[in-house]
């Protein structure tokens, strides 16, 4: 069983950046692929970025290209999420999960976190 609690979510204006951290607890993370998901109010969740454990393949919606960096400290057992030229279309909650293979479909994804706020103000 793995536990993920993510932090650093917040209220920031347009073209601001955020970072936000993933902390797992309960087993190793480092063989896990680490995804972000987002859900904003009225809408599904929808993927953000995901990487391998390895580090070496990392996932981008198209909508986070090029503002968006995924990484991960498996010594750490953390993952996050460099937010930059943050949007107001960005605002939603953020989610981190670990599941076994490097896919964008969040049922596919077997842990989850409880989510933080991130609010982006135009």
């Amino acid at each position: 069983q793995v536990q993920l609690v993510e932090s650093g979510g917040g209220l920031v204006q347009a073209g601001g950046s955020l970072r936000l951290s993933c902390a797992a607890s309960g087993r190793t993370l480092s063989r896990y692929t680490m995804g972000w998901f987002r859900q904003a109010p009225g809408k599904e969740r929808e993927f953000v970025a995901a990487i391998t454990w390895s580090r070496y393949i990392t996932r981008y919606a198209d909508s986070v290209k090029g503002r968006f960096t995924i990484s991960r400290d498996n010594a750490k057992n953390t993952g996050y999420l460099q937010m930059n030229s943050l949007k107001p279309e960005d605002t939603a909650v953020y989610y981190c999960a670990a599941g076994s293979d490097m896919t964008t479909r969040a049922n596919e994804y077997d842990y989850w976190g409880q989510g933080t706020q991130v609010t982006v103000s135009s």
